[in-house]
């Protein structure tokens, strides 16, 4: 039995709003065509069609839509993957899950979420005040209250989520703040997103993470969420829980954990298919879901050569004593949490320092609440 994950951008890169460091804006502006606009009906069609070609009896599908805003793609275009996704033959489990800045989400989309069981990930950045900062409407206006009100709404429906928190560096200095701000409004799930500088950038903007910050933010946290799960209450941060996975279970359920790529299977509105969010760029197209199956595009040469390309190694990474755990992260992400541009000083290799003295009392308390397998 196969699971397969697929990450779908139905409206591109289109948002109805402007956060001021999004990476996905930046990552678009460097292709020929920035924007596909919304996925037509036809390209639905053949792209749930040319999925289930590699599917059989009992696989698993988990189908997951981002952006830009996927939410712009309108609620007809979802009820129509899922309809199209129900007319399929083949006795598959689908997962639906989708990322959202939730400002323009109303109680249809909430029915719908509910009827079909998605797992919503909600961006709010941690605070009221960083959230305003960075992640405002077209005219400026922040959008916390409006984001907090769609919170609201998937308690009252009891709709699954999680918080996607970009850290930032500024936020990187907030962490208590921060966990605070998860305990007053009963936040579970919480997943942070180190903030990344724009490709190629001669110089690092104020809001990119930095390892010393990654690392500094990490500490912190780390201490107030092990009080608590001493305490009784087991809050998922996703890196921790990741952690646990890879140190206890030898299971990786991160991409670029362990410091090799895997193919995402990313498709844009166009139906042109990418093997990672962070390279959804002209040179790494693989194809077109419309043409190929996600099989015959995992076969294409730019496949190959996205999971073989391997970045040189630091001297800080060669002489770590992790090395065989992180093996140099995730090359997309290495200035903003493994090793910095002086090669002194490494965020993972400091974090995993604070974490491994107490895994064993930490697997015991996070046990009580959920079983890592």
């Amino acid at each position: 039995m196969k699971q397969i994950a697929v990450l779908v951008k139905p409206a591109s890169s289109l948002c109805n709003i402007k956060c001021k460091y999004c990476f996905y804006a930046d990552v678009s502006s460097h292709r020929e065509v920035k924007s596909y606009d919304n996925m037509t009906s036809s390209t639905s069609e053949k792209m749930i069609e040319n999925i289930f070609v590699d599917l059989d009896d009992g696989d698993t599908l988990n189908l997951a839509f981002q952006g830009g805003e996927p939410t712009l793609a309108g609620l007809n275009y979802f009820r129509e993957i899922v309809s199209l996704v129900q007319q399929q033959t083949k006795k598959v489990t689908v997962n639906y899950s989708i990322q959202t800045n939730g400002t323009i989400i109303n109680r249809k989309w909430c029915e719908f979420f509910k009827e079909h069981d998605f797992l919503v990930g909600l961006s709010i950045d941690g605070h009221p005040l960083y959230h305003d900062l960075n992640r405002v409407d077209t005219k400026g206006r922040g959008t916390f209250h409006k984001v907090m009100r769609t919170k609201k709404m998937f308690d009252e429906y009891k709709i699954p989520y999680n918080i996607l928190c970009v850290l930032t560096n500024p936020l990187a200095k907030e962490a208590k703040k921060v966990y605070q701000f998860l305990q007053k409004h009963q936040i579970e799930y919480v997943q942070f997103i180190p903030c990344l500088d724009e490709f190629g950038a001669d110089k690092r903007s104020s809001y990119a993470l930095t390892p010393e910050r990654y690392a500094q933010f990490y500490r912190q946290l780390y201490t107030m969420w092990l009080t608590e799960l001493k305490q009784g209450t087991y809050r998922s941060v996703k890196l921790f829980d990741d952690l646990l996975n890879l140190l206890v279970a030898k299971r990786a359920t991160a991409c670029g954990i362990l410091g090799k790529c895997q193919i995402q299977y990313v498709i844009e509105a166009d139906g042109s298919v990418y093997p990672c969010d962070f390279y959804v760029l002209d040179e790494y197209r693989l194809g077109y879901i419309q043409e190929q199956s996600l099989r015959e595009l995992f076969e294409q040469p730019v496949a190959y050569q996205f999971v073989c390309e391997k970045p040189e190694l630091t001297q800080m990474c060669q002489t770590c004593p992790f090395i065989n755990v992180c093996q140099g992260g995730c090359k997309r992400m290495k200035e903003a949490m493994y090793v910095n541009k002086k090669g002194d000083f490494c965020g993972n290799q400091q974090v995993l320092k604070m974490f491994l003295p107490n895994i064993e009392e930490m697997v015991d308390l996070v046990n009580a609440h959920v079983t890592f397998s």
